[in-house]
């Protein structure tokens, strides 16, 4: 049989689609918002007539409902995360991250009522749409938590740069809509533009001890399955008050190390589309011992779609003396978190070139503190 690819274990290409839509959304999103904004200030550049202004904002905003269908639609007909129909209109119900999903369908759901509104605005008043349309300007902020606590792409350079965009489009516009007209309602003026600087001040504290941090899949509410499980703390004789002991086990290097490996991968079936692939290797080149690496999960895509997991690695004579888990596995690349019995832990980061003719794997291994290797299991995109 031939040996899987691991680069199936993540998400689907329905799930790329979802987070592409996702990001373009939120761009469309932002122009709409200033376009909005300006608009009520009656502004008109020289040689553009305020109902084409007008019409941008309307049909931009038309279109950021049309990505938002297909970001939902892909979502939920990708199985890689469990989001469920009834999340798509009722926030905070999904097992999947339910409090940053959740303000993706309040962001929704205050859209579609702007919709609804101006289709109906003929019957139910101006004042009513008027302040239902205010509403909807919630919306912005709301689908930009939503985009960087669901979304796997946050710690992104190139997405962290088109969220900075964004907001900073957001802000100029509503700083200039403020000093529009000053002083007259100035009292109103300040209150709201000193609430939208707290505002993104608590995002921007949030973003830095949240989404950046290394462990947020976790902490967002990613189901553990999609995790590829938790490795479970074995009794500690020592080391810091957190129970991981700040020196190695015997036997291995001292964080950071780095070596070779080289062995053999099988894949056996099970049941159904069920597999098992197991790396068995042997360290070279910095660290003496082995590494094995089983995976268990449904092919997919020439790869396999993980469900569990099993790592051991030890010195010589010792091959089970830290024990884990996959936390993250992308293409060839992985991210194991394991623990001795003595409480020392680290985590594994390891590039590994398969050939599937022989049956043979060679790559390399990083052992780190625990942290700093940066995966996140079980990633999902919003």
């Amino acid at each position: 049989m031939t040996p899987l690819l691991l680069g199936a274990a993540g998400p689907s290409p329905l799930w790329y689609l979802t987070r592409g839509t996702g990001l373009v959304a939120l761009v469309l999103l932002t122009a709409s918002v200033v376009l909005g904004i300006v608009s009520t200030s009656r502004f008109a550049p020289r040689g553009w007539p305020r109902f084409a202004t007008q019409g941008l904002h309307r049909n931009i905003s038309l279109l950021v409902l049309v990505l938002l269908a297909i970001h939902i639609a892909t979502a939920e007909a990708d199985t890689y995360a469990p989001v469920g129909w009834a999340a798509v209109v009722v926030p905070f119900v999904s097992s999947y991250r339910p409090l940053w999903l959740g303000l993706g369908t309040l962001a929704f759901d205050l859209l579609l009522a702007l919709v609804v509104t101006s289709l109906l605005r003929a019957r139910i008043g101006y004042a009513t749409w008027r302040a239902i349309h205010w509403l909807a300007y919630l919306s912005w902020p709301v689908a930009l938590v939503h985009g960087l606590g669901t979304g796997t792409d946050t710690r992104l350079g190139w997405v962290l740069a088109l969220d900075a965009v964004c907001v900073g489009a957001v802000v100029i516009a509503g700083g200039w809509r403020l000093t529009q007209g000053w002083p007259a309602g100035a009292r109103t003026r300040l209150v709201s533009g000193t609430a939208g600087a707290i505002g993104l001040m608590v995002i921007a504290v949030w973003v830095v001890t949240g989404p950046l941090r290394p462990g947020w899949a976790k902490r967002a509410g990613t189901p553990p399955r999609l995790l590829a499980g938790a490795t479970r703390p074995l009794p500690t004789t020592g080391g810091s008050p957190g129970g991981t002991a700040t020196s190695p086990a015997p036997g291995m290097p001292a964080p950071p190390f780095s070596a070779r490996l080289s062995g053999t991968l099988t894949q056996t079936g099970q049941a159904g589309d069920r597999v098992v692939v197991h790396l068995d290797t042997t360290l070279s080149q910095g660290a003496a011992g082995t590494l094995a690496i089983t995976l268990r999960g449904r092919a997919a895509d020439g790869g396999v779609a993980l469900s569990s997991s099993t790592v051991t690695l030890g010195p010589p004579g010792s091959p089970g003396l830290y024990r884990g888990q996959v936390v993250s596995l992308s293409g060839e690349r992985l991210v194991a978190s394991v623990r001795a019995a003595s409480g020392a832990a680290l985590d594994l980061a390891v590039a590994v070139h398969l050939d599937p003719a022989s049956g043979t794997v060679q790559g390399t291994l990083r052992g780190q503190a625990p942290g700093s290797a940066g995966g996140e299991g079980g990633d999902g995109g919003g």
